[in-house]
């Protein structure tokens, strides 16, 4: 089934068995949530995956390394970053790359998943949408009615586009829309070039942001088999497979916050959290998650 680079591991030697290290180690990498920058818990970026990968990809013994994704997308930026960042490190280190899709892998989350030799999920994974998106709100009426007056002061006649408090104009919307094309033609590019000539082409939806379960996502190349980790791992490393989980470390010294700590915590970070909670719970929503 994976014959890109054959890293199957030859029967070790009466020694190495005897020492317990007949077995091969592979580690895994577990990448889950939102795809965004900041520390923020259950988020994907550079700055949580990064020290991971690293760990991962530095075990000399392991053959592969294997990545579990689990997520409906984000920040563009942070989803290359993280896929590029995944590509060096195999290059560098001559490793493939297992990637094991769990309830979704869609939008950034399969910008990352392309970062693999091989994409494995299960038959009701949801992958794809590879497309670009943006939301926001107008409040200039609902201001108007509670007889709020809006003043706004720019130097730069572009520096209010997209203001939410004001009429939309066309050519705001012109500009974001070349914005988004731009985002969208590297995602269709590194897809492209991950997946070559796997990809039904032919396929008029490919690229338009639509999302499909493995079980059909595999008939246009977006994935290579259905599957499980354990068992795709077990068939290309033997029954004796060892998983290595990376986790982040946790600090020597960790001191329980006071609760009067808590109380002082600023308005405006709780409402951030909240915030982000909500725009990460709408878009596992759009999944069906």
């Amino acid at each position: 089934m994976f014959k890109d680079n054959d890293h199957s591991v030859a029967p070790k030697p009466w020694h190495a068995r005897l020492l317990g290290r007949d077995r091969t180690v592979v580690p895994v990498v577990r990448l889950s949530g939102v795809i965004e920058s900041g520390a923020r818990a259950g988020r994907i970026n550079m700055q949580s995956a990064a020290p991971l990968l690293k760990k991962a990809f530095g075990m000399k013994r392991a053959p592969a390394v294997a990545i579990v994704i689990n997520s409906p997308g984000g920040s563009p930026v942070q989803s290359r970053l993280v896929a590029k960042y995944i590509r060096d490190l195999a290059e560098e280190k001559d490793k493939d790359v297992y990637v094991f899709i769990e309830d979704v892998a869609a939008s950034g989350g399969y910008f990352i998943a392309t970062a693999g030799d091989h994409i494995i999920a299960d038959p009701s994974s949801v992958v794809g949408s590879i497309g670009v998106i943006s939301a926001g709100f107008g409040f200039e009426e609902a201001i108007g009615k509670l007889g709020v007056t809006r003043r706004l002061y720019t130097a730069g006649k572009n520096k209010s586009t997209l203001d939410p408090f004001l009429p939309e104009k066309k050519s705001d919307i012109d500009r974001l829309k070349k914005l988004q094309l731009d985002v969208h033609d590297v995602f269709i590019d590194f897809v492209k070039s991950r997946r070559g000539d796997k990809l039904d082409l032919d396929n008029k939806d490919l690229f338009t942001g639509e999302f499909w379960t493995a079980k059909s996502g595999i008939e246009f190349g977006l994935v290579d088999r259905l599957g499980d980790m354990h068992e795709v791992l077990r068939e290309k490393f033997g029954k004796k497979v060892k998983l290595d989980y990376v986790t982040a470390k946790k600090p020597f010294f960790s001191f329980p916050s006071s609760p009067f700590v808590k109380m002082g915590v600023s308005d405006a970070g709780l409402a951030d959290d909240l915030i982000a909670s909500v725009e990460a719970k709408s878009m596992w929503s759009r999944f069906g998650l």
